[in-house]
């Protein structure tokens, strides 16, 4: 097994050499530039046909099909020019199953991260006619039946299927109400923590339709003010379920479209949980996911196929058939838990039950999980699965790093598909991600690593390459000539005795011996399961501090990801305790060094890492001179339940573990510069976490900077982004 240690090194050196030929003759880049001549190109909105040998992707207003094997065009699919599409444009679109009508995705309005409305159509190949899925208002995550004889979307909080035979509309739900019932979506936070968008999904055969009923009725409700230039700015309210109080109750329904009998599926008689995933195995089973409140029990539930018969008083009856509990939490549960296998009798599950996280094959008898992969690594996603293997990238080379592997369900035959030397291709070390064609005939690989910038391969299914798509030569000659520098991997021992890894970005012409002292802005995240030290290649706002003379450094803590259970759930139940002291200590250890200037060292982040910013300047208070936090958590008391509890427990039996670590009780020991940064319109991290923290300080007497962004969301956007970033450049050389 490679010792991931012996690889940091190795990185470190070659960063290391790398910048001994920098000379401080080279012009440096601001912003602007940033944003302009670093960015790489890509292979971008591929899909894969169902014959597994040609892709389409969209081009000038065209859905065109390519040829795998060389990239030859194969035809145009549609050309919205001239149709009847607005302004002759589309977002997205998806085939059928049999891939003879196309449903056009148009005028996308965006609601929260994931959820949008728009105004879909409907292309048939075979008559060559568009025509709009339904004039009685805009859709929400419009589907396609298995057979595409139907379409079923949610509108205003309702159910409906459109017949495309006809075009004729049945509505499934009559109850949806905003603010109180939702059918077929999920509510805001099962969308944020959940991470999905649609809560419906068809049976294999067309007949049934299985969706999520959310009642938020007695859920409490948040509002924000949306200014938008108006002589009178508005609220919106919406729920928002806070840590420790009421949540929607969720109900599993079946809706039979031949009989028209809607049905109630079963879940137990606990409404006080979490029903984050539903979905339909190959033969016909409806399965779905339980999850207790504390979210330290996971539960595959399944509803067998003999029992969905349609009865309207009748509940379905539904199993588990695979159970895991935890002393802390299980994983966030997602699209990747669960990967039923074809033959519908088998299933895997990606679990950390060893401590660290790897797939088991499992039946559906119950019978004892068997493991496919096992080791102190972890399997980071199921790529695909075909003819009995199991293809997947892991950290089994290093945490740091991402390769596909190839494994048979039984744990024989496992072997590297990325990475490795081959026919005029060296062993290159870095990062991958994936994206297969159907069967998996063929797969796209997309790598970087610190000093490498976006490479696109075309492989075959046992690894070998193809072609190369995108190479990204002029970006690299650009990062050569400006001799942009270079992550360098480190790491280094805690007062406790534990190993945290990290990587610093030096600027041209870097002395190391200690005769010149260079400020230090610390950069993170955190949060649990986290991670920013990574071999992959990324530009951003803090190299152009670094072109400026500034030494950036990062590192992850404990509580961050991909180094096994104990490592990360180390912080349960006290967030932000264990992580402020290894950023402290991160900080001390910087300050040791010979070329650091202990009297300059700053720490920013956002989110998660905002919270650890203000911590960090105010627990450490003798180490930073400035602190940079946006759209912080400011107490984990204002944040959503699912994320907040999974990790801390609920305040009503873990009070000390909100209370201690919020950063608003530690104002008065604020002693250098700090810079608050939110946006009104942050549904997520409500623009209240750092009004509290404002009013703290305030209360205290502490001087303090804020930058405030109305309407803008999590991200700053739609228009604060490139501002927000520009100031955050701008106040670092100010005061660092």
């Amino acid at each position: 097994m490679t010792d991931w240690r012996q690889i940091l090194s190795g990185l470190t050196l070659a960063a290391g050499l790398f910048g001994m030929v920098r000379t401080a003759a080279h012009p440096a880049f601001d912003y602007k530039t940033l944003s302009e001549k670093f960015v790489p190109k890509t292979v971008a909105g591929v899909r894969s046909m169902a014959d597994g040998e040609h892709y389409t992707a969209m081009k000038e207003g065209r859905i065109v099909r390519y040829r795998y094997r060389d990239g030859g065009q194969d035809g145009v699919i549609f050309d919205a020019r001239g149709s009847e599409l607005p302004d002759g444009q589309f977002s997205g679109y998806v085939f059928s199953s049999d891939e003879r009508k196309i449903l056009l995705i148009t005028k996308i309005e965006p609601i929260y991260r994931r959820s949008y409305t728009a105004d879909y159509w409907i292309y048939d190949r075979d008559s060559e006619t568009l025509r709009r899925l339904s004039e009685a208002g805009r859709e929400q995550v419009a589907c396609f039946s298995p057979d595409g004889r139907r379409v079923a979307f949610v509108r205003e909080n309702n159910l409906y299927v459109v017949d495309l035979a006809d075009f004729s509309l049945k509505q499934i739900t009559s109850d949806g109400r905003f603010n109180h019932i939702i059918n077929g979506i999920p509510d805001w936070v099962y969308e944020e923590e959940f991470a999905f968008s649609r809560a419906f999904e068809w049976s294999p055969d067309g007949r049934k339709i299985a969706f999520l009923r959310f009642d938020e009725s007695r859920v409490r409700e948040f509002s924000f003010m949306r200014f938008q230039g108006r002589l009178y700015p508005e609220p919106y309210t919406y729920k928002y379920p806070k840590a420790g109080e009421r949540n929607s109750e969720v109900e599993l329904r079946l809706y039979d479209l031949e009989s028209g009998i809607e049905s109630r599926v079963d879940t137990g008689s606990e409404t006080d949980q979490y029903l984050p995933r539903i979905g339909w195995t190959p033969g016909g089973d409806l399965w779905f996911y339980r999850v207790n409140r504390r979210q330290n029990r996971f539960e595959l539930m399944l509803a067998g196929r003999d029992g969905l018969t349609p009865a309207a008083n009748i509940p379905v009856a539904a199993r588990a058939i695979y159970t895991e509990y935890s002393d802390r939490y299980v994983e966030r549960v997602d699209d990747q838990t669960v990967t039923f296998l074809p033959d519908s009798r088998r299933f895997l599950v990606r679990s950390e039950r060893d401590g660290f996280m790897h797939l088991y094959l499992c039946d559906m008898q119950g019978s004892e999980p068997q493991p496919v992969t096992s080791g102190p690594w972890e399997v980071t996603s199921v790529v695909g699965v075909e003819d009995d293997k199991v293809y997947y990238l892991s950290t089994e080379e290093s945490p740091l790093r991402r390769n596909l592997y190839v494994i048979g369900i039984d744990g024989r035959g496992k072997h590297r598909l990325t990475g490795v030397s081959g026919k005029n291709m060296a062993a290159e070390q870095g990062t991958y991600r994936i994206a297969p064609s159907r069967g998996f005939r063929y797969f796209l690989s997309y790598f970087s690593n610190a000093s490498t910038p976006n490479v696109v391969r075309l492989h075959t299914s046992d690894g070998r390459v193809v072609r190369v798509l995108e190479e990204n030569e002029s970006l690299r000659d650009t990062l050569r000539c400006l001799q942009v520098p270079v992550k360098e991997f480190f790491t280094f021992r805690t007062s406790e005795g534990v190993e945290l890894n990290g990587y610093r970005l030096v600027p041209q012409g870097f002395d190391g011996s200690g005769a010149v002292k260079y400020p230090v802005l610390m950069s993170q995240y955190s949060g649990p399961g986290s991670q920013q030290v990574a071999d992959s290649w990324s530009m951003d706002w803090t190299d152009v501090l670094v072109q400026s003379g500034y030494v950036v450094v990062c590192v992850d803590g404990r509580g961050t990801g991909f180094r096994g259970e104990a490592f990360k759930k180390c912080t349960y139940g006290n967030l932000g305790r264990i992580e402020t002291l290894d950023q402290i200590e991160a900080a001390r250890w910087v300050a040791a060094q010979s070329w650091a200037d202990p009297k300059r060292i700053g720490i920013y982040g956002w989110s998660y890492g905002g919270f650890m910013a203000l911590n960090c300047i105010l627990k450490g208070n003798d180490l930073y001179k400035m602190a940079v936090a946006v759209a912080p958590v400011t107490s984990w008391r204002f944040y959503d339940t699912i994320y907040t509890e999974i990790y801390n427990g609920l305040p009503q039996e873990n009070a000390a573990g909100y209370d201690d670590n919020s950063p608003i009780h530690y104002a008065d020991s604020l002693r250098g510069r700090l810079l608050l940064v939110h946006g009104t319109g942050d549904d997520n991290v409500h623009v209240q976490n750092s009004y509290e923290m404002a009013s703290a300080l305030v209360k205290a007497g502490k001087m303090f900077d804020m930058m405030i962004y109305p309407d803008d969301n999590h991200g700053m956007r739609p228009t604060g982004h490139h501002h927000v970033l520009e100031k955050l450049i701008e106040y670092t050389k100010t005061h660092l």
